[in-house]
């Protein structure tokens, strides 16, 4: 066999057809658990402005510092290589002015991203994420959700042996003030850290953190946590997060020193790890976001989201096939709660319902029947769910034919059976 001529730069690789059929049975399923959960695609461009992955990632982050692809185009403008999807996503999220079209927008996006790191395994200079957002809601609920659609679809994956970390960093004052706090113990108490990483102390204290090395682990079991920090408003968000993942049967883990690295994330932050990837076990994090867009020029918006690496997780799955199947992105049934215990039953019952295969859409942050009913119609859904006190004192719901404004009563034991013959006839 003759030597070839020119091979693949270090860092990148050929997706060869064998390797396709994991592949598209991972992007396949992806958009499929997507859907369940009523989340649209976008699509972003492969480049953009260097300032916004400045601004929105943070200059003193190892991505921006050292990571990015950045080089001058030929008119003389600052151009990199997009290094995640998040600050993109937010950017045609204002450009587009997309809160005028509906206040929660759920996106996905899968494609490339560029980094320039040292190579291994699962670590390539160009990779491939999913990447999820949900911008417009700072119910605790849509953190809940999330996760569980994260846990699902890895699931559907057929992967075992899953740790799902969830941690609450504060809003944006609280970090900032356990970052001074975290920065001078590590400084005070690492007098056997070499110089490049007490520089990175100073430039980011989470980050050592984040440290997977043996002799670090020492100091990161005595660094304080963030605990003392957090206001009663942060106290109370991780607590409803964790109710309702405890409702769904979710396990987890309160992990007190779980951190992000990048400069945007507040309140919620998870990460999900295999116990069969070795010292580097991440599988996917993500987190809240709710002062990015604000940042970015557009309207005050909560938001969170997570990406995931597909080379990440062709380590991880076994050859497998997938039926393909059609995917709406409009919701079959609307999900409308009315009060605060409702919520907490429609919030469980959209989880059964997705588990059968009923895409479902669920109502957040409350509002009056009339605008909840808006929201309905707007999503083109075929049903609405309708669930109120009265409802739940006799272990019923409303649901409403929205093309003929038909309704009726439906109990709620076996309601999954019910709704799938509604939706087929």
């Amino acid at each position: 066999m003759p030597k070839p001529k020119f091979t693949t730069v270090r860092g990148v690789h050929d997706s060869l057809p064998e390797s396709f059929h994991t592949w598209r049975h991972i992007e396949n399923i992806a958009r499929n658990m997507f859907s369940l959960f009523n989340y649209e695609e976008i699509n972003i461009p492969i480049f953009e402005q260097t300032s916004l992955f400045q601004r929105g990632i943070g200059t003193e982050t190892d991505i921006v510092s050292k990571e990015m692809y950045t080089f001058d185009d030929k008119g003389g403008d600052s151009i990199t290589l997009r290094p995640e999807a998040t600050a993109s996503i937010c950017r045609a999220y204002v450009q587009h002015a997309l809160y005028n079209k509906q206040k929660l927008n759920k996106l996905f996006f899968i494609g490339p991203m560029f980094r320039y790191e040292r190579p291994q395994s699962g670590r390539l200079r160009q990779f491939h994420q999913i990447d999820a957002e949900a911008i417009g809601s700072k119910d605790p609920a849509i953190d809940a959700e999330m996760i569980i659609l994260l846990m699902n679809f890895l699931k559907s994956l057929g992967l075992k042996d899953l740790r799902l970390q969830i941690n609450n960093l504060g809003d944006l004052e609280s970090r900032k003030n356990y970052s001074k706090e975290l920065e001078s113990f590590l400084l005070d108490n690492g007098n056997s850290l070499d110089s490049d990483i007490i520089d990175r102390i100073k430039k980011n204290p989470f980050r050592f953190l984040d440290s997977k090395n043996p002799n670090h682990q020492e100091l990161i079991e005595l660094a304080p946590t963030n605990e003392s920090f957090l206001d009663t408003d942060s106290l109370k968000h991780m607590e409803s997060v964790k109710s309702y993942l405890e409702s769904s049967n979710i396990p987890f883990n309160y992990n007190k020193r779980l951190v992000r690295g990048l400069d945007y994330y507040c309140l919620t932050v998870f990460e999900i790890t295999s116990e069969n990837l070795g010292a580097q076990n991440a599988v996917c994090g993500g987190g809240r976001y709710d002062k990015l867009i604000e940042e970015l020029g557009g309207p005050e918006t909560p938001a969170i989201g997570f990406a995931i690496g597909i080379e990440r997780l062709l380590q991880l799955v076994s050859e497998s096939t997938i039926e393909e199947g059609a995917h709406s992105k409009n919701p079959e049934i609307y999900i409308i709660s009315l009060g605060k215990e409702p919520m907490s039953i429609s919030f469980k019952i959209s989880n059964q319902l997705r588990e059968s295969g009923i895409r479902t859409e669920l109502s957040f942050d409350g509002g009056s029947m009339k605008n909840q009913m808006k929201k309905a119609n707007r999503s083109s859904a075929k049903f609405a769910l309708i669930i109120g006190e009265d409802e739940i004192a006799t272990n019923s719901a409303i649901l409403r034919n929205m093309n003929d404004s038909s309704q009726e009563e439906i109990k709620l034991s076996g309601i999954e059976k019910i709704i799938k013959e509604k939706i087929q006839n």
